[in-house]
């Protein structure tokens, strides 16, 4: 029998998303932020994470959503993200983590096939946890497209 699939579980907003946990290096408390000039608005800066600078990207600003400010819940969580070059090091600011779990089934349900318009591509599928929906984010498809690297400066 295969191994099932553990997820960190993660809050924006009053949705609960799940990132694979094999892409996630660690959860860190939220701390300040050296801003970049002239970034896009959901990048929010850098961090140093033991002597390596790594890019935080605002989950809910890369989704669509409000921006809120931090709270003694929001977190960092690192993850190594498979981008246009390689793997990247991004912090994704979550207002809060809930745990490492097993979804309540093996399988994802596809994204809903609701409009044309509507970009799923981020979304790996959804599963349940405990009765709730859980979107589970393609991270590759997300970030993965995000341009950090030095030779992209303007």
């Amino acid at each position: 029998m295969a191994e099932q699939a553990q997820y960190v579980t993660i809050g924006v907003a009053e949705e609960i998303f799940a990132a694979p946990v094999t892409k996630v290096l660690e959860i860190l408390d939220m701390r300040p932020i050296a801003r970049l000039p002239r970034s896009p608005d959901n990048l929010l800066g850098m961090i140093d994470v033991r002597g390596d600078g790594v890019p935080v990207i605002d989950l809910r600003l890369t989704l669509g959503m409000p921006k809120a400010p931090d709270t003694e819940n929001t977190r960092i969580v690192v993850m190594a993200i498979n981008g246009a070059k390689g793997v990247v090091t991004l912090g994704l600011r979550a207002d809060r983590v809930f745990e490492v779990t097993l979804l309540d089934h093996e399988t994802l349900d596809p994204p809903p096939a609701v409009s044309a318009g509507w970009n799923d591509n981020v979304i790996e599928g959804i599963g349940r946890r405990n009765g709730n929906f859980v979107t589970v984010l393609d991270l590759d498809r997300l970030l993965g497209s995000i341009s950090l690297a030095p030779d992209h400066a303007a």
